[in-house]
């Protein structure tokens, strides 16, 4: 199912998720649905469930997007569209590596961000099974943007100040509603 995106200014954003429990396992893949209907909907590379206004431990991503690009390595992948359950980045390496990202919740707006090069990842697939990843380039950096969301980190709360100074009142035209967007969003009401 669809939903709609949560967009910049919700306070779901800019907290740390819950664990999902193995208990919960049975009831993961409606979740999982909803995350690639909204991703694809949106025309997105990666989606964290805070995004879709549920505070849980998972993200998907689908790698294809970028796999025309210098710094990518299919070989580092287990799938090409992943499912990451309760993820922990376990060593960030590498030279700093900078790239322009953007970010669903955040539509229009995109800046350099600061990213090391290379990652391992320790995280459960779709069917609980323990999976761990080492991986550089371009797919380290949507795994580290989507495991942010689940520490409550946005890509504005990575960009230089003068960076967010230039983007501020755009950011609270999105928070106010004021954005245009091609999919549908929730604002957060006070």
């Amino acid at each position: 199912m669809i939903r709609p995106i949560i967009a910049y200014g919700d306070p779901i954003l800019n907290l740390k998720v819950e664990k999902i429990k193995y208990s919960e396992s049975n009831s993961i893949d409606s979740l999982v649905n909803d995350l690639w209907d909204t991703m694809y909907n949106a025309n997105g590379v990666g989606i964290a469930a805070p995004q879709i206004g549920v505070s849980k431990s998972i993200f998907v991503a689908d790698f294809s997007f970028f796999e025309d690009e210098d710094n990518f390595n299919k070989d580092e992948l287990i799938n090409i569209k992943q499912v990451f359950i309760n993820p922990k980045i376990i060593k960030e390496s590498g030279d700093d590596f900078t790239y322009s990202e953007g970010c669903l919740s955040i539509p229009n707006i995109s800046e350099e961000v600061i990213r090391k090069e290379k990652i391992k990842i320790n995280f459960l697939n779709e069917q609980f099974q323990p999976k761990q990843m080492n991986c550089s380039g371009i797919i380290a950096r949507v795994i580290q943007h989507e495991y942010d969301h689940l520490q409550g980190i946005l890509f504005t709360d990575r960009i230089s100040k003068d960076a967010r100074i230039s983007i501020d009142s755009e950011l609270k035209n999105i928070s106010t509603g004021k954005v245009e967007s091609k999919y549908e969003m929730s604002f957060f009401k006070n």
